[in-house]
């Protein structure tokens, strides 16, 4: 399978997908208006992963900020997520960022995919 990888901008986040390196990362900052249409890409390689997965699945997030709208989008990749054996979430943030905390506790509260919150 390709891997799938998206420059990030002021507002989008970069993501990488690269299994045969076995990465998956989105890092930056998610304001965009418009979540849909940035998110497909990486919903539809999940949907082609799912067919044949690594043994080990490990998705870190590492964001400085994200809206509503990317969360929900999120929840839609970790219930995808849930049905690949082998798959974590490792929610990454900084030590003093509070709420970048939170809305990982929040989003761990909603799914069942192993979920790691881990202070930097």
């Amino acid at each position: 399978m390709e891997k799938l990888e998206i420059a990030g901008t002021e507002t989008t986040p970069s993501i990488l997908f690269d299994p045969k390196e076995n990465q998956f990362t989105i890092e930056g900052r998610s304001l965009m208006e418009d979540v849909s249409t940035y998110y497909k890409p990486m919903q539809d390689w999940f949907i082609e992963y799912q067919k044949k997965p690594n043994q080990k699945t490990e998705l870190n997030i590492r964001l400085e900020y994200l809206n509503t709208a990317t969360s929900r989008k999120f929840l839609d990749v970790f219930n995808k997520l849930q049905e690949i054996p082998g798959s974590k979430v490792i929610w990454h943030f900084l030590d003093e960022d509070d709420d970048m905390e939170e809305i990982g506790q929040e989003l761990a509260e909603l799914v069942t995919v192993p979920f790691e919150l881990r202070a930097n």
